[in-house]
């Protein structure tokens, strides 16, 4: 089955031509201000429009209040809304039920029973990222958690890999895993914030090629 890779925290035309390109899948569009990728609903919903149907765009939130949330689905209008706080399930229900989108939940791994936790997002979320524990920034920090933690893991939800990863690891970690979607930001950065289009493809060709020898 083909890997979904998700190029996360864009900012230009460049890197969505360059995702979609090189054979991506999706698209993230940080909405938090204390990131060093974060856009503006008006640029987010720029480059929401400048993709258009040629790549799904994810919209990523961080613990946004209703106000916010209303408003970053009325101006940006993702395929999919991803929650990178502390959002309860009950919450991620709430916001599916009244905006009918895709909705996916990053969350910290640390050890086994973090993981364990997960089960508690059956019925609420579409998908769940499993990411590097939170440090000063909840993602996009370029650090990797365990990922034996998974192995044998019984997935409840749609899932996807995330923390760390970059094109020199991303074969490993997909050969430690089996992830059914790769999520990329930092690893593709030439500086924070700043995408590079050649890590871009790097990291897309590295996923296509393990994709061929399976």
């Amino acid at each position: 089955m083909k890997t979904k890779i998700k190029i996360c925290g864009l900012s230009t035309e460049a890197a969505i031509d360059a995702a979609v390109e090189t054979g991506a899948t999706h698209i993230g569009l940080v909405h938090f201000a204390k990131s060093p990728r974060h856009v503006s609903l008006k640029r987010a919903k720029e480059l929401r429009a400048y993709a258009g149907k040629r790549i799904k765009t994810v919209l990523l939130l961080v613990n946004a209040d209703p106000k916010l949330t209303g408003q970053a689905i009325d101006a940006v209008r993702p395929d999919v809304l991803q929650f990178h706080g502390s959002e309860t399930p009950d919450w991620l229900k709430l916001v599916a039920d009244n905006s009918g989108l895709e909705i996916w939940k990053a969350l910290g791994v640390k050890d086994a029973p973090t993981l364990a936790k997960s089960s508690r997002y059956v019925g609420a979320a579409n998908r769940l990222l499993f990411d590097a524990p939170a440090k000063a920034l909840p993602g996009g920090t370029g650090t990797s958690f365990d990922w034996s933690l998974l192995a044998g893991h019984d997935h409840q939800v749609d899932w996807g890999l995330a923390g760390g990863l970059d094109p020199d690891n991303v074969t490993d970690a997909l050969n430690a895993t089996h992830a059914p979607l790769v999520d990329v930001s930092s690893g593709v950065e030439s500086a924070p914030g700043v995408k590079d289009v050649d890590r871009i493809a790097a990291f897309c060709q590295a996923v296509r090629e393990y994709d061929a020898s399976k």
